[in-house]
């Protein structure tokens, strides 16, 4: 009965535009809590006690996180009145040095992959670093974007246009030409798939080594990071940040560029 619901739940998700890593997150994180919780009898008490249990057991970012996923849950089952908190944590003005990459760093994450030979890798560092994109966006990087230095991307009932420059797209070409790839995405799999979060993030992780940097400071999200704050750096407009990485709050975008 369970499955059942959370395969109800994931449907809804979709139905509502969420990505297909949100949907599995927050199916995960119901199940998490199904479980927790222990009976189909559970009220506000289960709920209050699974918060207790998560804050003990987790950082709270990842708490935070996971509270969203079960509000959403609560939500699809018309039992929103059960709705908890998130967490309030004070912001942070700075980054933390152990994850901020720099400007250095991000190039010897570069030449180590074209070192190595992972050009796939290269190129998608490379487009994330000079985008901002996500990687559930790279999809939308394609052979004839690249004709008028636009790319459309869809997302979550919303379209937005991203600008590449002239020596991203030279880039991006020469990749092409050299993996013959004439139509379509340009960061596929070899079935054919858009390149998957997962892999591109162990793929990351396996240049730290070579390029010295800490693994800590290496991961995809990291590179729309970068790429903010040196935007913000030059333009001083959080606003136009805001709608070039697709931010529904400027709130968010102050976060990327601290």
């Amino acid at each position: 009965m369970e499955e059942q619901k959370l395969e109800q739940f994931a449907a809804w998700l979709r139905d509502r535009e969420r990505s297909k890593n949100t949907v599995e997150k927050y199916v995960r994180d119901a199940r998490r809590f199904l479980e927790f919780a222990g009976t189909d009898a559970w009220g506000r008490e289960q709920v209050l006690l699974y918060k207790g249990y998560l804050q003990k057991k987790y950082k709270i970012t990842s708490v935070n996180s996971m509270l969203i996923a079960v509000n959403a849950y609560l939500s699809f089952i018309d039992k929103g009145d059960l709705k908890l908190q998130t967490v309030r944590v004070q912001q942070k003005i700075f980054m933390d040095e152990e994850k901020e990459l720099t400007r250095e760093e991000y190039g010897r994450l570069v030449q180590a992959a074209e070192r190595e030979g992972k050009y796939r890798l290269c190129n998608i560092i490379q487009t994330i670093g000079a985008t901002g994109i996500r990687i559930s966006e790279l999809q939308f990087v394609t052979v004839e974007s690249l004709e008028n230095r636009i790319v459309r991307i869809f997302s979550k009932g919303k379209e937005r246009l991203v600008l590449l420059s002239c020596s991203l797209v030279g880039l991006l070409r020469d990749y092409c030409r050299k993996q013959r790839i004439t139509g379509g995405s340009i960061f596929i799999t070899r079935s054919g798939r858009p390149v998957d979060r997962r892999n591109v993030w162990a793929e990351m992780k396996a240049l730290c080594k070579s390029a010295k940097v800490r693994a800590s400071k290496v991961f995809p999200h990291n590179l729309r990071h970068l790429f903010a704050r040196c935007y913000y750096e030059k333009e001083k407009d959080l606003v136009r940040l805001a709608d070039y990485l697709g931010h529904s709050s400027v709130e968010t975008t102050r976060r990327y560029t601290r």
